[in-house]
């Protein structure tokens, strides 16, 4: 399907080309997102009618984004989530998630706006991107923890604080040993007990 892009797409094009793509890419993503629409005959002689003004009101757009990466630009934000012991969360860290503690910091972002490659489901610190325009991305530091101390040191050490896998065997491995002992020393007991019987 033929298309012109209505803003700039990563390895696709910039605003006005005129490009080939996938249908399901095109009806799925670009047409519905507003990113692009089709490149029929009418569109095409009315987006060159309107290109100055579209390209002006982009540039513009354009312009409040990179003031406004200035300010989120190094934001980190603390997410509170229970999970195990070896940094499983129970449940996962949404877009919606993000966007929602961004806010609390006086900005206004929506989830569409943050770039997740797929759901945050370990405690940690993570990069993610924030798009504030198709030429403006901003990086900022997500620390997921269970608790507020927990993510005071995530901050300070730069990972995340869980259990390893190994530490996590020695402790199974050393259940039953505690338990093998207590029976021992009930058996020990048992046996002094049973010869001062016999003595008497």
């Amino acid at each position: 399907m033929n298309i012109i892009l209505t803003e700039k797409i990563n390895n696709l094009g910039k605003l006005g080309d005129i490009v080939k793509v996938k249908g399901g890419y095109a009806r799925n993503f670009l047409l519905p997102q507003g990113k692009a629409i089709r490149a029929t005959k009418d569109n095409i002689e009315s987006f060159n009618q309107e290109k100055s003004k579209i390209e002006a009101e982009n540039e513009s757009n354009k312009k409040d984004a990179q003031k406004l990466s200035e300010s989120i630009e190094g934001l980190s934000i603390v997410l509170i989530r229970p999970a195990s012991e070896t940094g499983q969360l129970y449940g996962s860290v949404s877009t919606r998630d993000i966007s929602n503690s961004i806010n609390e910091s006086n900005f206004s972002i929506t989830h569409k706006q943050v770039i997740l490659d797929k759901p945050i489901k370990e405690l940690g610190i993570q990069r993610i991107n924030i798009s504030l325009h198709p030429e403006v991305i901003v990086p900022i530091t997500l620390n997921t923890a269970r608790t507020i101390e927990e993510a005071k040191t995530q901050e300070k050490t730069g990972s995340a604080v869980v259990q390893t896998k190994e530490e996590n065997t020695n402790d199974l491995l050393l259940e039953p040993s505690l338990d093998v002992n207590e029976n021992e020393s009930k058996k020990m007991l048992a046996d002094d007990s049973s010869s001062e019987i016999n003595k008497t």
